[in-house]
C-alpha cells in the first residue's frame, strides 16, 4: 500500500512578539526624546516667564505720517501748476500759481490812495503856513490897533480938564471920545481876528491828522492787497511728495479749497492699536520690532514714543454710549505711537497706510505692577485709618 501522508494538524496559534519596550535601544531613544521634552519644557517655560510674557504684539498697526493738505488762501482762476503727481518737492518749491491780475490791480488801487492822503496832507501843512503868515499879520493889526486905542484914550485924557476949563470945546473932547471908542472896537476885532485865525491852525492840525489817518488805513490795505498777491503762488510748506493732486490748469478755486498733499515720507511713524489689556507694563521710550507686510523677513526698529490719552472709540466722531439695557462689553484698543528708524532703502519703500506687525518689549516695567499694586494698598489703608 501506498503511504500517506497524515493530514495536517490544527493550525497553532502563533507566537506572542516581544514588546519594543522591552529593547533596550527603543527605552535608550523614549528616554532621550522624553528627557529633550522635559528640558524643551522647561526651557520655553523659563523663556516665557523671563521674556516671552512681556512681548506685547499686534496686527492691527499701520505706517502713518502727518501730510500737509495744500489749499489756496484766496480765490481765483489756476494759472499754473508746476508739480505732478506723487513728485518729490522741497520745502519753499512753487506748487501753484493762481492769476494775479485782479491782485495787482488791488495792490495798485491802495497805493493810489496813500498817495492822495499824502497829497492831502501836504495841501493842509500848505495852508497852515499860510495861516500862520496870517496870524502874524493879525498880531500886528491888533498891536497897531491897541497903539491907536491907547492914543485915544491919552487924548480924552488930555482934552477933558481943557474942555471943563473952557480953553477947549466940549465938541472936540466928544470927537476924541468917539475915537477912542472906535479904537476901542477896532482893537476888540483885531483880537477875534486873531482868535479865529489860531483856531483855524487847529482846524487845519485836524484835517492833517484826517489825511495820515486815510494814508494808514490805506496801507493797510495795500499789506493786505500785497498779501494776497504773494499767495497767489502757493509754495510747499515742507519736504515730501505730492499726493492727491486735484487742481487742474483753468481750473477756479475758492479759498480754502483742497488742491493736493504733501507727505513727509522721511518722517514716519507707525500707529498701533494695542487691547486695553496690553497696555499695563508699556511705557515711552521701550523697544519695538516691526515687521511690514510688504517687506517679509525685514525687521525695523522702533520705540514706544507716546499713549493715545483715550481710547480710539473715545475719539471718534460718534462716541459709544454704553449706558442702554444691551450693554457688551467690548475690549478696547489704544493707539500707541511708535517711532521707527528704518534705513534709507527701507525708508523709501514705506508709504503711510502700510500694514505692519509690532512688538513691544515691555521688561523694562516688569517691577512697575508691584509697586503700583503696593501703592494702592498703602492709599487704600490711609483713606481706612
Amino acid at each position: 500500500m501506498a503511504d500517506q501522508t497524515p493530514p495536517p494538524a490544527a493550525s497553532e496559534s502563533p507566537e506572542p512578539r516581544p514588546s519594543p519596550l522591552k529593547n533596550p535601544r527603543v527605552r535608550r531613544v523614549l528616554l532621550i526624546v522624553a528627557v529633550i521634552a522635559v528640558v524643551a519644557g522647561i526651557a520655553g517655560f523659563m523663556r516665557y516667564e523671563s521674556y516671552g510674557k512681556y512681548q506685547q504684539s499686534t496686527n492691527d498697526a499701520y505706517v502713518q505720517a502727518d501730510g500737509v493738505t495744500v489749499s489756496p488762501k484766496v480765490a481765483g482762476y489756476v494759472d499754473k501748476v508746476f508739480v505732478a503727481e506723487n513728485q518729490p518737492v522741497k520745502a519753499g518749491d512753487p506748487l501753484v500759481q493762481i492769476d494775479a491780475r485782479d491782485y495787482h490791480a488791488q495792490a495798485a488801487q491802495s497805493q493810489a490812495q496813500i498817495d492822495v492822503a499824502e497829497a492831502n496832507a501836504t495841501g493842509v501843512q500848505a495852508q497852515i503856513g499860510e495861516q500862520q503868515a496870517a496870524i502874524t499879520r493879525t498880531r500886528a493889526d491888533l498891536a497897531a490897533a491897541r497903539t491907536d486905542a491907547a492914543y485915544a484914550h491919552s487924548e480924552v485924557a488930555r482934552y477933558q480938564p481943557l474942555a471943563a476949563s473952557g480953553a477947549e470945546t466940549r465938541e472936540r473932547l466928544s470927537q476924541l471920545r468917539n475915537q477912542a471908542t472906535q479904537a476901542d472896537a477896532k482893537v476888540a476885532a483885531a483880537q477875534a481876528a486873531l482868535v479865529s485865525a489860531e483856531r483855524r491852525i487847529g482846524t487845519l492840525n485836524a484835517q492833517v491828522k484826517q489825511a495820515r489817518a486815510q494814508g494808514e488805513g490805506a496801507r493797510a490795505q495795500l499789506a493786505a492787497a500785497e498779501t494776497n498777491l504773494g499767495a497767489t503762488l502757493i509754495r510747499a510748506a515742507i519736504d515730501g511728495r505730492v499726493g492727491s493732486k486735484t487742481v487742474r490748469q483753468g481750473q477756479y478755486v475758492q479759498a480754502a479749497t483742497r488742491l493736493m498733499t504733501l507727505v513727509p515720507v522721511k518722517d514716519l511713524y507707525i500707529t498701533a492699536n494695542f487691547k486695553e489689556t496690553q497696555l499695563g507694563l508699556m511705557r515711552p521710550g521701550q523697544p519695538v520690532s516691526v515687521s511690514v507686510d510688504a517687506l517679509p523677513g525685514v525687521e525695523i526698529p522702533g520705540r514706544v514714543a507716546s499713549v493715545s490719552p483715550g481710547t480710539g472709540a473715545q475719539f471718534s466722531v460718534l462716541p459709544p454710549q454704553n449706558a442702554t439695557g444691551n450693554f457688551t462689553k467690548i475690549v478696547q484698543r489704544v493707539p500707541v505711537r511708535i517711532a521707527i528708524s528704518p534705513g534709507p532703502e527701507t525708508r523709501a519703500l514705506l508709504v503711510p497706510g502700510m500694514s505692519v506687525e509690532v512688538s513691544v518689549d515691555t521688561r523694562g516695567a516688569k517691577g512697575a505692577a508691584d509697586r503700583i499694586r503696593r501703592e494702592q494698598q498703602q492709599h487704600n489703608e490711609r483713606i481706612g485709618q
